[in-house]
């Protein structure tokens, strides 16, 4: 069988003397224009939502949109003492109301106290639709004024929809900056212990970290042209993705041209070989990414479809800097880069006697036990998921508890526990009282009363006295909802437990409809890189299994060890997303270089071996620097982000090592020429 030359591979062109230099330039003054001019984002309250337009609950509140004060969510202030407020201090109370309505210009409310005393409530109307900066200076400014000249003893919070959103926010204050620096940091040091060079790591390093910044532009750009929300938790996702993968790329770029270098004496020509050699794997790993992040713009959840279109952006964008200006980046300084270990045309190349060239045959040499015990291992951490849980209470997605949800644990010990956030049903004026009637009869449900109407709409609000978000509201609102409808078929139940019962099975639908179209598109891939159906189903089964087996060590350590009462209805998907796309890239470089040694020495377990051997270190590095990049995720304080990072992280490191390190090896020397059926190489 012929083999390629792989300096005819058409980005290899690009590099050269000259070519280099004109690249370089190019991509610097179109990243600067790209920067400088991209439009302003959209950013808005609703950029993490979960919640689609056709739920229920959505379709409840655009109903009570009509309603004359729809447009006014209160914020609520608790006042509280130890042992319980007196007379004196809810005169005191009462005098302060007046001033916060005097000082704010807006309608507080006398203080409603606990029927047991110990808490008293003051409710400010805020109008709604305020941008997140302006909403945040309303509620610092109410915080302010409403903890003033207070009694001794006497403590004030501040929570309600105004106040949430106000703490979400701040969450995200600076966090672009933290989380970019803490990435860089990581990654640095990775490579400057990957290279053991002093300066080779600031060419990939500062390459990928230009390509970050033009994705967050892009991603800017894209966002403010086409009109789709943003957040922190969002660009955060995306800028990790960006360095993840970028560097990864990077990685198996570099490890290729230092294997060149002890081929050829030009370095151009060792780039332009370089890059045709690792271009199609990484094209065909990152193309399985984009297509599995742009698989999910099928789903209903804002966050996830969100999500989807921003990490396609930035991986695109990724790809680009690692197969353009990195091999152009990396061939202008010469071999003096990789300085003290400078490789030279001849030297002999070390992969055959590094530790996993010893791995890969000790592996080969006894496949059975050595797939079995690690389809059993991996098979073991699986079973923890079987016991998960999805749904993060309002209080519970915060890492550090903010005001507003210290502000709602008061408020449930002195009060019905859903008066801080009251369920909503849209009815008709002429069947409000039945509504009303049939909502006092549920279970769970402590009061229903008419909150206002207009011609067409009229609102009941509706106070549960079980835990917000709870499993037993929950249930309240599924039974709330088939009483409210024996009273009127049109009816719609809205309100925060209302969303996030609607929140869960939107969840649940997205992966019944994503994860299929995922596997698809990774088994697709791995049929057009590989021509073998036998190795694109193998390895496409241990991927998944790798992500069930981080799913089930994940759960175990948040439920047992972290005291998490539940993963966001969102990590599943989204680590199943990143672990099978990203996770099956490691894969992928291991059997492209194994298909190219099967060509040369038609024998199966060899040439897995000498892929191993070769790929086995940079593979080894990049999925540890991936893993350390999304555990860096956890610098923002949302138990998502956190989530999020260690099943991933934990998921790539299974991936590098125990499924492409082992258990592939193993599998490969099973199935022997046939790992490669139909293709060629099978006969």
């Amino acid at each position: 069988m012929k083999t390629v030359d792989h300096r005819s591979f058409p980005l290899a062109r690009l590099v050269g003397p000259r070519r280099s230099i004109v690249v370089v330039l190019l991509g610097l003054i179109v990243s600067g224009l790209v920067m400088a001019f991209a439009p302003e984002p959209t950013s808005g309250n609703e950029a993490g939502s979960n919640l689609p337009d056709s739920a229920e609950a959505s379709r409840a509140a655009a109903l009570l949109d009509q309603l004359p004060e729809a447009d006014e969510s209160p914020a609520i202030v608790v006042y509280s003492r130890d042992g319980g407020l007196s007379p004196q201090d809810l005169q005191a109370l009462g005098e302060r109301a007046q001033t916060l309505g005097s000082e704010l210009d807006l309608q507080a409310s006398p203080p409603v106290p606990s029927e047991d005393g110990a808490a008293a409530i003051v409710a400010i109307p805020v109008k709604s639709g305020l941008s997140n900066d302006e909403n945040a200076e309303l509620v610092d400014r109410i915080r302010e004024v409403a903890k003033q000249d207070l009694p001794d003893g006497v403590t004030a919070e501040v929570t309600g929809a105004p106040a949430v959103q106000a703490d979400l926010g701040a969450v995200f204050d600076g966090a672009d900056v933290r989380l970019l620096a803490v990435t860089a940091a990581v990654v640095a040091v990775l490579l400057i212990v990957t290279y053991r060079s002093p300066w080779l790591w600031l060419v990939p390093l500062t390459v990928i970290g230009i390509g970050d910044r033009v994705a967050a532009k892009v991603l800017e750009g894209a966002s403010g042209l086409f009109g789709f929300e943003i957040d922190g938790s969002i660009t955060g996702i995306t800028s990790v993705l960006v360095f993840g993968a970028g560097t990864n790329y990077a990685l198996l770029l570099i490890a290729r041209y230092r294997e060149e270098l002890r081929r050829h004496e030009s370095r151009h020509e060792a780039m332009r070989t370089a890059v045709g050699g690792a271009a199609p794997a990484i094209l065909s790993s990152s193309g399985t990414v984009i297509l599995a992040l742009l698989s999910l713009l099928i789903a209903d959840s804002p966050f996830v479809s969100g999500i989807g279109l921003a990490g396609a952006i930035g991986l695109v964008i990724a790809v680009a800097f690692a197969l353009l200006i990195l091999p152009s980046a990396m061939a202008l300084p010469g071999r003096w880069l990789f300085w003290p270990f400078v490789p030279r045309n001849g030297d002999d190349d070390p992969s055959e006697r590094g530790w996993w060239y010893r791995v890969g045959r000790t592996v080969t040499s006894r496949p059975w036990p050595v797939a079995i015990a690690s389809i059993a291992v991996l098979g073991a951490m699986a079973a923890g998921a079987l016991t998960l849980s999805t749904g993060l209470g309002q209080s519970e997605q915060f890492l550090d508890t903010p005001e507003s949800i210290q502000a709602q644990e008061t408020l449930q010990d002195a009060f019905p526990a859903g008066i801080s956030a009251p369920t909503t049903v849209a009815t008709t004026p002429d069947k409000v009282e039945d509504v009303t009637a049939a909502a006092n009869e549920v279970e769970g449900v402590e009061s229903a009363r008419p909150a206002g109407a207009s011609d067409d709409v009229a609102e009941v609000q509706v106070v549960l006295s079980v835990a917000p978000e709870s499993e037993q509201a929950l249930s309240t609102i599924e039974d709330l909802r088939s009483a409210v409808k024996d009273a009127d078929p049109d009816a719609l139940v809205g309100g925060p437990d209302a969303q996030a019962l609607d929140e869960a099975q939107t969840a649940a639908d997205d992966r019944l409809k994503v994860i299929p179209v995922v596997l698809v598109i990774v088994l697709l891939m791995l049929l057009i890189l590989l021509r073998s159906v036998v190795a694109a189903v193998v390895l496409c089964a241990t991927t998944v299994l790798s992500y069930l087996s981080a799913l089930g060590v994940g759960w175990l350590l948040f439920d047992h060890v972290l005291g998490w009462s539940a993963m966001d209805v969102s990590t599943p998907l989204l680590a199943f997303i990143f672990l099978v796309a990203l996770g099956v890239d490691y894969n992928i470089f291991l059997t492209a270089r194994a298909r190219e040694e099967m060509a040369l020495t038609h024998d199966a377990t060899e040439s897995i071996v000498k892929a191993l051997a070769v790929t086995g270190g940079v593979i080894t590095s990049a999925g540890v620097l991936l893993a350390a990049v999304f555990t860096v995720l956890g610098v923002l304080p949302l138990v998502l982000l956190a989530q999020l990072g260690v099943v991933v992280g934990f998921g790539v490191l299974l991936d590098t090592v125990l499924v492409r390190g082992v258990a592939t090896p193993a599998l490969v020397a099973l199935c022997g020429r046939r790992f490669w059926w139909p293709s060629q190489l099978s006969r």
